[in-house]
Order: structure tokens, then C-alpha cells, then sequence
């Protein structure tokens, strides 16, 4: 049986999962070791029960991420901080100056074009928490892979390791591109 693997996207910008699909040909030689069972470059609706690997990208931002950050550690063997907001907070933390108020009213008044009406039932977008959180403030984690976004030889060096079983241990070659 092929290890269940999924990827989950919370408080980011995309840029770990398009550097998962800058695997190129080697999605090929991944898709036939692996199960895909859930991901934002698929059409999976719930998180599923016993995955062997997740790869989280982003931040924990709002009330959703934090749901979700919990399902997928009850959920999964190994959990892996995917990227540098996963890790850190990164950009995404960039917030944390300021109020989740200060955040809302920017957004929906101050720089509306059209309406500048408040979000006010949380059912459009999520509530914000205070603060942008890496996820390992959130849920145990088991890996790093640190990037902004991770090169794919890194992720592609994680997913060999994580497969065998093994926590992938980093050196310098795979935390930057060029």
C-alpha cells in the first residue's frame, strides 16, 4: 500500500505548493510512490483519516487555519511545516503590529472602493486570530522545511526521507534556489 501524503494551505501566498509543482518531472515518479488523499492542487473537500505525510503551508491567521491545523494533527503520522510562514510567520506575521480591529477597518473601510461596510458574521471570511502564528505554536510538528517558498530539491529531499521513514535533516544546498 502507497503512503497517504496531502498538502494543506493555511495563512500563505501559494508560493510552497507552485515550488511543489516545480517538481516537474518528478511529480511523475512521486504520483507512482505516493497517494495524494488531499490537497489545494486537487479536488478533495474533507481531510481524511491515518495520512502517513502533511505538508502545512502558511501561517495560522484566522479561526478556519486553526480548525484545520487541528484536524490535520489528529489526522496524520508526520506533520510538516511547509515553507517559511508555516516555520516562522514569516510575511504573513508582518501583521502582528497591529490589532485584528486596526487589520479589518483598513481593509473593509479605509481602502474599500465600492462598500465600506464591516465584515460583522464571519460567514464570507473567517474571523482573524490576534496574531499570526507559525504552526508549531498551534500543533506538534515534526519536520521543518524551511524556504521562502522551499526549493523543490528540498521538498523533493524531505518527501524521499519522510517516505523512508526517516526526518529529513538539511543542509544549506536545499534552502535556496540558484
Amino acid at each position: 500500500m502507497k503512503p497517504r501524503v496531502a498538502t494543506v494551505w493555511l495563512g500563505g501566498c501559494s508560493g510552497c505548493h507552485m515550488s511543489f509543482l516545480d517538481l516537474d518531472e518528478r511529480l511523475i515518479e512521486l504520483a507512482d510512490k505516493i497517494e495524494l488523499v488531499y490537497s489545494p492542487i486537487a479536488d478533495f473537500k474533507t481531510f481524511p483519516h491515518n495520512v502517513d505525510v502533511t505538508l502545512v503551508e502558511g501561517a495560522v491567521t484566522n479561526v478556519e487555519n486553526e480548525e484545520m491545523a487541528h484536524i490535520v494533527r489528529k489526522n496524520s503520522r508526520f506533520v510538516v511545516s511547509f515553507g517559511d510562514c508555516a516555520t516562522t510567520g514569516n510575511v504573513t506575521a508582518m501583521r502582528n503590529r497591529f490589532s485584528t480591529n486596526e487589520i479589518i477597518e483598513r481593509s473593509y473601510k479605509e481602502l474599500a472602493d465600492i462598500s465600506n461596510s464591516l465584515p460583522n458574521d464571519h460567514t464570507v471570511i473567517a474571523q482573524l486570530c490576534e496574531q499570526a502564528l507559525p504552526l508549531h505554536h498551534v500543533i506538534r510538528v515534526d519536520a521543518f522545511l524551511h524556504g521562502c517558498p522551499p526549493t523543490p530539491d528540498g521538498i523533493w529531499f524531505a518527501m524521499n526521507e519522510l517516505l523512508e521513514g526517516r526526518i529529513p535533516v538539511f543542509n544549506t544546498q536545499f534552502l535556496r534556489y540558484g
